[in-house]
């Protein structure tokens, strides 16, 4: 499940998923990174970016539109779908289906770990190409105020207290169902860190970033 960010040329109702989909598998073609929905150069009040959900495997949208004013200029430039009352159940109902003992652990499906690792590695090697890393970069500076070099950091490679002979050896027990709710300022970093932990240790987990920063969103979740 992700909020997630899709750029579409034209105006169309959201409401119909279909046409929704198919302008979100045309926006992929048209890019260059097999991955992107959307260029940070190109979303504007005149081209508009949609966010939509992913639930149980499919984008969705929603009857309720959060507009998000260009901080360059005032014009609405990404409309957000968001979630009230009426259209929580498929969120419920997705995460139900995760048990309390998770979708792995230490004992259940252990290869999921190797999995994820793998998913990891493709990641971060992806991560590492100009182009990609540039890409990440420039999307986090439309809707968060930092410079290239601030919002690089979010995207480049960095191990925190890594220090000479420091290990840590334990089972991580999952918690099955969780919600991840990140802030604007760190769009890409927080909302990736938390929610890539929360797979590695088999839960199931509920992303809502903050509506103003969700442009890395469908992106990032395609390049996984």
């Amino acid at each position: 499940m992700f909020k997630s960010l899709v750029s579409r040329a034209t105006k169309d109702s959201i409401s119909r998923n279909h046409n929704a989909i198919a302008s979100f598998a045309f926006s992929r073609c048209a890019h260059s990174l097999s991955f992107a929905t959307v260029e940070a150069e190109e979303v504007s009040g005149s081209r508009p970016a949609e966010v939509l959900h992913l639930v149980q495997g499919k984008w969705v949208g929603s009857s309720n539109w959060n507009t998000i004013a260009d901080p360059l200029n005032g014009d609405s430039f990404i409309k957000v779908a968001e979630v009230d009352e009426t259209g929580i159940q498929p969120f419920i109902k997705s995460l139900s289906s995760c048990p309390k003992h998770g979708v792995h652990n230490p004992f259940k499906a252990p290869e999921r770990y190797l999995m994820y690792g793998d998913i990891s590695t493709k990641a971060a090697h992806m991560l590492s190409l100009p182009k990609v890393s540039d890409f990440f970069t420039k999307l986090i500076q439309r809707v968060s105020p930092k410079s290239y070099q601030q919002a690089f950091g979010e995207v480049s490679f960095g191990v925190p207290g890594n220090h000479l002979r420091q290990q840590s050896h334990g089972f991580r027990w999952p918690y099955g169902p969780v919600a991840i709710i990140t802030p604007f300022n760190f769009p890409l970093e927080i909302a990736v860190l938390q929610l890539m932990g929360a797979l590695y240790m088999g839960n199931k987990p509920v992303l809502k970033v903050d509506s103003k920063a969700s442009s890395f969103g469908s992106d990032f979740g395609i390049l996984l």
